[in-house]
């Protein structure tokens, strides 16, 4: 192969590698999707997420509150309500920031090896991430060692999204 070649297949890899690399941007910059795998959402009847609760209200006003349906965006697979318009928009400009983690499963089953329902009144933001867990006493349990938990879930999670309703405890 001739020192021409090598060049121009070096060239057109560089030429391809970057076209994909703007691809992947634009498609997430014009809201059209990523090249990233969607995770899982834990959702009601209906696809609904968080049961209806305002995934931002738990950042803003350091509180669960309920959403109306009508503010509602639909995310990775699921309906999302919110209880204004400026919540809305906000988590539609980025819902990565304001989803709750491990797909919206309990935090502390997760950081067990499994899956299960949550209480959204026991949502809680640490680190700028919002956890839930299935009911007061087990966010009581997941409270006596949150960053050991998470990091555990998070272990547990790359394992689980894939089949997390599968997992579920809850439901057996």
């Amino acid at each position: 192969m001739n020192t021409a070649t090598k060049s121009h297949k070096r060239n057109f890899s560089f030429a391809f590698v970057a076209l994909l690399a703007l691809i992947g941007a634009g498609c997430s910059l014009f809201g059209v999707g990523s090249l990233e795998k969607a995770t899982a959402v834990n959702v009601a009847d209906g696809g609904l997420a968080l049961k209806g609760y305002d995934a931002v209200a738990y950042f803003n006003e350091n509180s669960p509150r309920i959403g109306k349906p009508e503010f509602t965006a639909e995310w990775n697979g699921a309906k999302w309500h919110f209880a204004s318009a400026e919540n809305r928009d906000a988590f539609s400009k980025d819902p990565a920031k304001y989803a709750p983690q491990f797909g919206g499963y309990c935090a502390w089953a997760v950081s067990q090896g499994y899956t299960a329902d949550v209480d959204p009144q026991t949502g809680k933001v640490v680190d700028g991430k919002l956890y839930l867990n299935y009911n007061p006493s087990v966010a009581q349990k997941w409270n006596e060692n949150v960053p050991k938990y998470i990091a555990d879930g998070d272990n547990n999670w790359k394992n689980l999204a894939g089949n997390a309703e599968g997992s579920r405890k809850d439901k057996k």
